[in-house]
C-alpha cells in the first residue's frame, strides 16, 4: 500500500504532540532549533507542496518518465536536507488543534491527487527532487512518509527538550 508507512508515521507524530500544552507546542527549546509547532507546520507545508507539484506534472504532457529512485534514504538524518523557501515554518503561534487541522488538510489534498490519477499516469511522469533528480510521481507519495519519519526524530528531540525546559523559561512564538 502506498500510504501504509505514511499512516503509521503520522499517527506517531500526532501521539507525540498530544501530551503538550499549546505553549509547550509553540516553545523553542532552550538550546535552539525549531519548536514542535514549526516541525509539524513544515510537514504540512511540504506535503501540500508535493501534492501541488504532482498535480502540476499530471497535467504536463512533457513530464519525463524516469526510473525509480532510492528515496527511502531520505528518512536518514545523514542525508543533507535541502530546504525550500516555501516549506519554511513561521513563528506564528498556532494551537495544537489548528496545526493538526493543517496536517489533516494536507493529507486530504495528497489523497485527492492520488485518487485523481491512475497508477500508470503516476509512473509515467516525474518531478525533480534536489538530491535524487527527477523522481516518478508514484514515489512522491511514499516520500512524504520518509520525510515525516526523518522529522519524527527531530520532533521527539524537540518535545523532550521542551519537557526538560518546562521548569525553566523557554521562548514562545506567542
Amino acid at each position: 500500500m502506498v500510504f501504509g508507512e505514511n499512516i503509521k508515521v503520522r499517527k506517531r507524530i500526532l501521539q507525540l504532540i498530544e501530551g503538550l500544552t499549546d505553549e509547550e507546542f509553540n516553545g523553542t527549546p532552550s538550546c535552539g532549533g525549531w519548536s514542535p509547532k514549526q516541525i509539524v507546520e513544515h510537514l504540512a507545508l511540504m506535503e501540500c507542496r508535493i501534492a501541488t507539484n504532482i498535480a502540476k506534472e499530471l497535467k504536463n504532457p512533457d513530464s519525463p518518465r524516469v526510473f525509480k529512485k532510492p528515496i527511502s534514504v531520505s528518512a536518514s538524518p545523514l542525508l543533507k536536507a535541502y530546504f525550500l523557501e516555501f516549506t519554511m515554518p513561521t513563528d506564528t503561534y498556532l494551537s495544537i488543534s489548528e496545526t493538526k487541522e493543517r496536517l489533516h488538510q494536507s493529507r486530504n489534498y495528497l489523497l485527492d491527487i492520488y485518487e485523481s490519477a491512475t497508477v500508470e499516469e503516476l509512473r509515467a511522469k516525474s518531478f525533480k527532487h534536489p538530491v535524487f533528480g527527477n523522481v516518478p510521481l508514484i514515489q512522491w507519495f511514499r516520500f512524504v512518509g520518509f520525510h515525516e519519519k526523518r522529522h519524527l526524530k527531530q520532533l521527539k528531540r524537540a518535545v523532550e527538550l521542551i519537557k526538560t525546559d518546562s521548569g525553566t523559561v523557554y521562548q514562545s512564538s506567542k
